[in-house]
């Protein structure tokens, strides 16, 4: 089982990881290629017009994948500091066997490694975890639309309902 992560900032703090099994990693890819816009390198929803939005997430709900949600208000740093052992654990606890992660900077990245390298029992677990431009994974465009989503709330929300698994909130941190 694959996992990829991707992070929203409304009103607090979102992560959203998304469970594709590698039976149908192939085909989510090459749906969401389908879907790029002539010229462009990735599906980014927060650039996308509202009528492809909601094509894009009605294409996702029907998907055999799953979306847990991870969020919490504070300090970004410090609430993706709380929320990745929980979404490691989960991700052990689910049988993930790669996480992936849409990378941000290197250092951020180094804090990611940190947290999860002494935080959580990944290693233990044989959990192999990496982050990776967005861009050149496919996949990961599918957290960053159903993180915009979960986090735009009302109608966005419903849409991605059906794939939709557990919400975690840790409340302010």
């Amino acid at each position: 089982m694959h996992m990829f992560v991707d992070e929203s900032e409304r009103s607090g703090y979102l992560m959203a990881a998304v469970l594709i099994t590698p039976s149908t990693l192939h085909s989510t890819r090459s749906m969401m290629r389908g879907l790029l816009l002539p010229g462009s390198r990735r599906v980014h929803f927060k650039t996308e017009k509202p009528a492809r939005r909601r094509l894009i997430a009605d294409k996702l709900a029907c998907c055999d994948l799953l979306v847990n949600f991870y969020v919490g208000r504070g300090k970004s740093e410090r609430v993706r500091s709380k929320l990745l052992p929980l979404l490691v654990e989960d991700a052990i606890g689910l049988g993930v066997t790669r996480l992936v992660f849409d990378s941000r900077d290197p250092v951020a990245n180094g804090r990611d490694r940190l947290v999860i390298g002494t935080r959580t029992k990944a290693h233990d677990a044989g959990l192999v975890y990496e982050h990776i431009q967005s861009s050149a994974e496919p996949a990961l465009w599918v957290s960053d639309a159903l993180a915009w989503c979960h986090g735009a709330g009302g109608d966005w929300k419903r849409r991605i309902g059906p794939i939709t698994g557990t919400v975690a909130n840790l409340g302010d941190l």
